[in-house]
């Protein structure tokens, strides 16, 4: 059986019940999907949240369900330390795509006509407090390069104008927005469609960093461990996954566009926005009991999805400059740092390292911390403790001037008035080198207990004081 969203929603149960909760009240989608994730996010506990009653809508919406390293770990089949590693193998290693008979596409049990979409009856949710209106934060836009005929796959933020129209938001480079003005300069709409709710490896592979336009179903193969099933859409030539749970599809219009915005991204801030591209959607296929799938924008999950899928890029990319790279963090608390461990034969392997992090998330990062390889990248007291005992600032501190923007999503690319005109700016970059001298230098060495005497402590041997114990020592 091919993998979907409810293969995995079942193996994640299978490890541990807990892990989704399912939400029978019926929710308000403005604000009420996402004060469920918030008030339990105050707890410290980020559960799957599966909401069966939406106001308005017959789906279901599951959204939270990416929310830490042990869930993508999980269908990767490794340890969390290994996440990076796995992930950019796995990218090395693409898998085609397989096209499907429409009897066996799962997305095709139900399919409504242009004349009967409302974009209203799907529960989509209003995140936060100042968002202009509902977002779609987990669709996958799928679009054609009309030279070269390759299918692009990404994840863009599109506001609900209406029943039937919504827009899209490009940033910068986004393959997406330069297919999209090809279409523009032809004068044609541009056919897309909107794939929503299926599993972590397709959601995932859409985002990570493939070279080129295209390339994004095969790398959902590989994260997957098999090829996606796709088959044809109704309305165009376009190959849409075969098992998602909905699939919205239309075109964007060429010569009309329309004010959105704002909405909460992930630096946590309201940035961007403005006059976007609309789409008009004119046929919606989805399986029977559809789930509608949502990511809790500015949230934890938006950190993690948007973290990983980084992680694995920057190791691939690092590896072939310095082969003694370790493993790379880019964590979910800070999106825009990177943590890179290696072991240091030659004092250029830091810059070497750094460099080709930056070049490959060149959006987004802003500090590259690179640490030797006795350091877990993904424990902050430990990177914390090597900045404290192996930095020195005058000597391991590079700042590279007006190296990302201007503008965009991070809040540091902006100028601000008093007006409140914000104008895009350049913001720089740095570069944190926490590693040891390379050899032969000797530095000093790090005091620890012997691993053998650590394996020796029986921990089995613990237990609570008792009254006794009470008695007698305290």
């Amino acid at each position: 059986m091919a993998q979907d969203l409810r293969t995995y929603l079942r193996q994640l149960t299978e490890l541990d019940e807990r892990s989704v909760r399912l939400v029978d009240k019926e929710v308000d989608p403005k604000f009420g999907i996402t004060a469920y994730a918030a008030a339990l996010a105050e707890k410290g506990d980020y559960p799957a949240l599966l909401f069966e009653r939406v106001k308005g809508s017959e789906f279901a919406c599951v959204s939270n369900l990416l929310t830490s390293y042990e869930r993508i770990a999980l269908y990767l089949g490794c340890e969390v330390s290994d996440i990076p590693r796995v992930y950019g193998e796995k990218l090395k290693k693409p898998v085609a795509p397989v096209v499907v008979e429409r009897a066996q596409a799962t997305v095709k049990q139900n399919v409504i006509a242009e004349e009967d979409v409302d974009l209203g009856k799907l529960p989509i949710p209003v995140h936060n407090e100042m968002d202009g209106g509902p977002y779609l934060s987990a669709g996958v836009m799928i679009i054609r390069d009309p030279d070269s005929g390759l299918i692009n796959a990404g994840i863009y933020r599109h506001q609900i104008f209406n029943e039937r129209d919504m827009g899209v938001w490009f940033l910068g480079a986004h393959h997406g927005g330069l297919i999209y003005k090809k279409y523009k300069k032809m004068g044609k709409p541009a056919p897309i469609a909107i794939a929503l709710g299926h599993h972590p490896g397709f959601v995932m592979g859409t985002v990570s960093r493939v070279q080129g336009i295209g390339g994004e179903y095969e790398a959902a193969g590989a994260l997957m461990g098999e090829a996606l099933e796709v088959v044809q859409a109704e309305t165009s030539d376009l190959l849409v996954p075969a098992h998602a749970e909905l699939i919205l599809e239309g075109e964007i219009l060429p010569d009309e566009d329309h004010v959105e915005g704002p909405f909460g991204e992930w630096p946590g801030h309201y940035l961007g926005g403005g006059s976007v591209p609309k789409i008009r959607i004119k046929r919606i296929t989805h399986r029977n009991h559809a789930i509608f799938q949502d990511i809790v924008a500015s949230g934890r999950e938006h950190l993690v999805v948007g973290g990983v899928p980084r992680s694995g890029s920057i190791y691939q990319t690092v590896k072939q400059v310095v082969p003694s790279l370790k493993t790379v963090h880019v964590p979910f608390y800070a999106r825009m740092h990177c943590y890179i461990s290696l072991h240091k034969e030659r004092e250029a392997d830091v810059k070497k390292a750094a460099f080709a992090a930056l070049n490959t998330e060149q959006e987004n990062l802003r500090h590259i911390v690179v640490v030797d390889d006795d350091i877990d990248v993904f424990n902050g007291e430990e990177v914390a403790w090597a900045i404290g005992t192996r930095f020195d600032a005058e000597r391991d501190l590079l700042v590279i001037p007006r190296w990302n923007g201007p503008g965009g999503l991070l809040p540091t690319n902006w100028e601000y008035n008093a007006e409140g005109k914000n104008t895009p700016r350049m913001s720089s970059a740095a570069i944190v080198d926490a590693t040891k001298p390379a050899p032969p230098v000797v530095f000093p060495k790090r005091a620890r207990v012997p691993r053998e005497f650590i394996e020796l402590a029986d921990l089995q041997a613990l237990r609570e004081p008792d009254k006794a114990a009470h008695d007698k020592w305290f």
